[in-house]
């Protein structure tokens, strides 16, 4: 029902900058809550932030008040900003997709992101 397309990963210093987006191709209309999770290797994947159709927003402790995402409901695009950036931010990024009021829940493939010098 629902292909997600992430883009802008890649290798940062420490203290960088990053923009991912993801694009959804949605088949069924419907209200859903799109975000981002990110899982380094050996670690369990963790909440980085996520933004409902009125733009609520909700985020992962270790990134508050570095990382801010924001959507285009035209366009059916996230959009995660990621200021400040750590080592500790290492890991892949996953595009998270859920409809609020029908089942589904879909995932990205997930992009590289990496903070070294």
């Amino acid at each position: 029902q629902v292909q997600l397309v992430e883009s802008g990963g890649g290798l940062v210093q420490p203290g960088g900058s990053l923009r991912l987006s993801c694009a959804a191709s949605i088949s069924v209309s419907s209200t859903y809550t799109m975000g981002w999770y990110r899982q380094a290797p050996g670690l369990q994947r963790e909440l980085v932030a996520t933004i409902t159709s009125i733009g609520t927003t909700n985020y992962g402790d270790s990134v508050k008040g570095r990382f801010t995402i924001s959507r285009n409901n035209v366009k059916d695009t996230v959009y995660l900003q990621m200021n400040s950036l750590k080592p500790e931010d290492t890991a892949v990024y996953y595009c998270n997709f859920r409809y609020f009021f029908m089942s589904g829940e879909y995932w990205g493939q997930g992009t590289q992101v990496a903070v070294s010098s």
